[in-house]
C-alpha cells in the first residue's frame, strides 16, 4: 500500500469534484454526470498525488501527460483544471455546453489551457495517450545524456468500458504492450455500466486477463480506496517495461441515492430532486450551485506552486544541459516549437524526363528519404505496407522494445491504432509524425484523419495505390469514393500530384502546413515526368491548381481540369483537341484545398466564370467536382466499382482515355 495518508480533507475534496461536476450537468440540463462522481476519487488521487503539472504553464514539455478518454465525462477533467488552478473560470464551468463556452461537451483541444486532447469519440484517446508515450520514450533516447534527463515523464489516462470496446484500443494496446512503454499508466473506469444498461448484456471478458496478453502490468484495485489507488499508482510508475492497467472497481454515480450504479446516470442530468438528495447523502449544502468550500480550494491549490517549483527545477537543470550539449538543447527547443531545420528544401529532388516515368509512391518515398537527415523530427511509418508505401526512412533506425531512438515506426496492420497513435505523437510536440497505407484503407482511419483536422493537428498521412489504377486487386482495393470523402472533411488538406516532381512539391507545401493534417494520393502505376521547360513549375502545386496548357493569348473554349494520374491523359487529348482547332485550356488541380484558399482574383484567373465549358477529369467520384465545372460543365470520373484486370485494361475499360476525354469535350462543345 502507499505511503500517502489521506483523511477528512481528502474526501471533501473528492466531493467538491462531484458537486461541480453534478451542478455543471444540471445546470445545462444536458450531459454526463456519472462518471466525474465515480471516478472523482482515483482522479484526485492522481491530480494531487503524483501528476507531474504546471497550472501556470500548461505547455511545460516536461509535464505529465493526461488524457480523459472517456471523455464524455468532461466535467471531471473541467473540474480538476478550474481547481488546481488553470485559467479555466467557475463562470466557464456554470456555462458547460453552451456556445462560445471554453467547456464543450467533450474536452476539445485548443479551448482550455490543460486539455490535451479531444476526446469523446470512444478509444480515441486511449490511442493518443499511447502515441504521447511513444513520442515521450523517443525524445528521450535522442535528447537525454547520463546526468540530463530532459525528458522524462509519464502519460496517463483515464478510460472506460466503452474505450476498452472499441476495436482502435485493441489494435493500440496491442502495439503498446509490444513496444514495452513502461511510462504509459491508464486508470481504468471498471464501472459496469454504459448506456444501454449493465455491460454485461454485451462485455463480460476478463478486461484484466486480455491486457496480460498484450504485455501490459495489471492490478485490480477498489476505485474509492484511497490508500489502494496511491499504491497501484506508484506500483505502475515502479513498472519499467509494461505498460499499466489499473481495473479500479468504481460506482457510476456515486453518492446518488437513487441513480448510483444505474444506466440513467450515464448520460442524463440527475435531476433537480435527486441533485438535492445526493448533496444530503454528501454532507454537501443544497445551495449555492457550484459551491467550492474554501479549505478544499486551498488543497487543490497547492498544485501552483508546487507545479511552478517543479517546472524551475526542470528549467534549471535544462540550463545545465544546454551548457554542456548547447546543438542538442538548442535542436530541443527548435523541434518543441515546430519549426523547420533551415536549408532542408534544397535536399527535395527534382526528377527529369529522361528518367523515365516514375510512379507517385516512388518519388515521394524518394524525397522522404531525401529529406530525412535534415528534419530529424519526421518519424512515422506504415501498417505493415511500407515496402509498397515507400514509406521506410533508410538507415534511421527503427522505434523498437528498449530501444526507442529510431525513427520507423511499425505499426502492424493497424490501420485506425496507426492514426490516433500518429495524432498522439503530434500533441505530444517534438514530432513531425506520418503514417501510411493504401487510399481504401484510409476508411479504416476516418475517426483519427477527421480528429487531426479537427484538432489541427501537423500529420502526414500518406495513401497510395490511389485509384483504380490498382488494376488486378480489383474493386476490393480501389478506392472510389475515399477521395471526395477525405476532401469533405474541414481542415483537411487532400494533394494528389500528377507526377514525380508534384509529389516533391507536396512534400515541401506539407511541411510547412502546421495548422491541420496532409493527406497524399499516390499511384501504384508508373506516370510520365511532365518537362518543366515545357510545362509551368511544379511548385505550382502550393497554389491548388494553376494552368498546365493554355490557349497563347486566346480565350479557352474549353477547360479541362485533371488530377492525379488523369493529368498526363488530358494533356493528350488536348493535343487533340488543338489539332481540331479548339483552344483548350489543361488545369492541373492536385488540391482542391489549397486551391480554394487562393484569393479570388487568381481563382477566377484559372478558372474564369465567362467559360463555362468546363470537363473535370478524375478516377474517382464525381462528388464534389461540380463545384468546379458548374452547370454546364461535365466530370468524366466513377460512380461505379472498379474491376479486376490490368491497370491499363481498367483505365481504358472505365473511360479513362485521351479519345473520350475528347469525345465528352466535343459533346460540351455541342460538336
Amino acid at each position: 500500500m502507499s505511503d500517502f495518508k489521506f483523511g477528512a480533507l481528502d474526501e471533501l475534496s473528492i466531493n467538491t469534484i462531484r458537486m461541480l461536476s453534478a451542478d455543471g450537468v444540471q445546470k445545462a440540463k444536458s450531459g454526463h454526470p456519472g462518471l466525474p462522481m465515480g471516478a472523482a476519487a482515483m482522479a484526485y488521487v492522481l491530480w494531487t498525488r503524483f501528476l507531474k503539472h504546471n497550472p501556470a504553464d500548461p505547455k511545460w514539455p516536461d509535464r505529465d501527460r493526461f488524457v480523459l478518454s472517456a471523455g464524455h465525462g468532461s466535467m471531471l477533467l473541467y473540474s480538476l483544471l478550474h481547481l488546481t488552478g488553470y485559467d479555466l473560470p467557475l463562470e466557464e464551468l456554470k456555462r458547460f455546453r453552451q456556445w462560445g463556452s471554453m467547456t464543450p461537451g467533450h474536452p476539445e483541444y485548443g479551448f482550455v489551457p490543460g486539455v490535451e486532447t479531444t476526446t469523446g469519440p470512444l478509444g480515441q484517446g486511449f490511442g493518443n495517450g499511447i502515441g504521447m508515450a511513444v513520442a515521450e520514450r523517443h525524445l528521450a533516447a535522442v535528447f537525454n545524456r547520463p546526468g540530463h534527463e530532459v525528458v522524462d515523464h509519464f502519460t496517463y489516462a483515464i478510460v472506460s468500458d466503452g474505450d476498452l470496446m472499441e476495436g482502435v484500443a485493441s489494435e493500440a494496446a496491442s502495439l503498446a504492450g509490444h513496444l514495452k512503454l513502461g511510462k504509459l499508466i491508464y486508470l481504468y473506469d471498471d464501472n459496469h455500466i454504459s448506456i444501454e444498461g449493465s455491460t454485461s448484456l454485451a462485455f463480460t471478458e476478463d478486461v484484466g486477463k486480455r491486457f496480460d496478453a498484450y504485455g501490459w502490468h495489471t492490478q485490480h484495485i477498489d476505485g474509492n480506496d484511497l490508500e489502494a489507488a496511491a499504491g497501484a499508482i506508484r506500483a505502475a510508475q515502479a513498472e519499467k517495461e509494461r505498460p499499466s492497467l489499473i481495473v479500479a472497481r468504481t460506482q457510476i454515480g456515486y453518492g446518488s441515492p437513487n441513480k448510483q450504479g444505474k444506466a440513467e446516470v450515464h448520460g442524463e442530468p440527475l435531476g433537480e430532486e435527486e441533485l438535492k438528495a445526493t448533496k444530503q447523502a454528501l454532507g454537501w449544502p443544497p445551495e449555492p450551485m457550484f459551491y467550492i468550500p474554501k479549505e478544499a480550494l486551498q488543497n487543490f491549490r497547492k498544485a501552483v506552486e508546487k507545479g511552478k517549483k517543479r517546472q524551475a527545477e526542470w528549467e534549471a537543470a535544462f540550463k545545465g544541459y544546454a551548457a554542456e550539449y548547447a546543438d542538442r538543447a538548442a535542436e530541443w527547443e527548435s523541434r518543441m516549437k515546430g519549426d523547420l531545420p533551415g536549408g532542408w528544401e534544397a535536399e527535395v529532388p527534382v526528377f527529369k524526363p529522361e528518367g523515365g516515368a516514375v510512379a507517385t509512391r516512388d518519388a515521394s518515398g524518394k524525397a522522404l528519404n531525401a529529406i530525412a537527415a535534415k528534419i530529424p523530427a519526421l518519424v512515422g511509418g506504415s501498417a505493415d505496407l511500407a515496402p509498397s508505401t515507400k514509406t521506410f526512412m533508410k538507415d534511421m533506425g527503427a522505434v523498437g522494445p528498449g530501444d526507442y531512438a529510431g525513427r520507423n515506426l511499425h505499426f502492424g496492420v493497424r490501420e485506425h491504432a496507426m492514426g490516433s497513435i500518429s495524432n498522439g505523437m503530434a500533441l505530444h510536440g517534438g514530432l513531425i509524425p506520418y503514417c501510411s497505407t493504401f487510399l481504401i484503407f484510409s476508411d479504416y482511419m476516418k475517426p483519427t484523419v477527421r480528429l487531426a483536422s479537427l484538432m489541427h493537428q501537423r500529420v502526414l498521412f500518406i495513401y497510395t495505390h490511389d485509384s483504380i489504377g490498382v488494376g488486378e486487386d480489383g474493386p476490393t482495393h480501389q478506392p472510389i469514393e475515399q477521395l471526395a470523402g477525405l476532401r469533405s472533411i474541414p481542415n483537411m488538406t487532400v494533394i494528389r500530384p500528377a507526377d514525380a516532381n508534384e509529389t516533391a512539391a507536396a512534400w515541401k507545401v506539407a511541411l510547412r502546413h502546421r495548422s491541420g493534417p496532409v493527406a497524399f494520393a499516390l499511384t501504384r502505376q508508373k506516370l510520365p515526368v511532365l518537362d518543366r521547360s515545357i510545362y509551368p513549375s511544379a511548385d505550382n502545386l502550393e497554389k491548388g491548381a494553376y494552368i498546365l496548357v493554355d490557349t497563347e493569348g486566346k480565350e479557352p473554349g474549353i477547360i479541362l481540369i485533371a488530377t492525379g494520374s488523369e493529368v498526363s491523359v488530358t494533356l493528350k487529348a488536348a493535343e487533340s483537341l488543338k489539332e481540331q482547332g479548339i483552344a483548350t485550356r489543361v488545369v492541373s488541380m492536385p488540391s482542391c484545398e489549397l486551391f480554394d484558399r487562393q484569393p479570388e482574383d487568381y481563382r477566377r484567373e484559372v478558372l474564369p466564370p465567362a467559360v463555362t465549358k468546363r470537363l473535370a477529369v478524375e478516377a474517382a467520384s464525381t462528388m464534389g467536382w461540380h463545384k468546379y465545372v458548374g452547370s454546364e460543365g461535365d466530370v468524366i470520373g466513377l460512380d461505379r466499382f472498379g474491376a479486376s484486370a490490368p491497370a491499363e485494361v481498367v483505365m481504358e475499360q472505365l473511360g479513362f482515355t485521351p479519345e473520350n476525354i475528347v469525345a465528352h469535350a466535343l459533346k460540351l462543345l455541342g460538336r
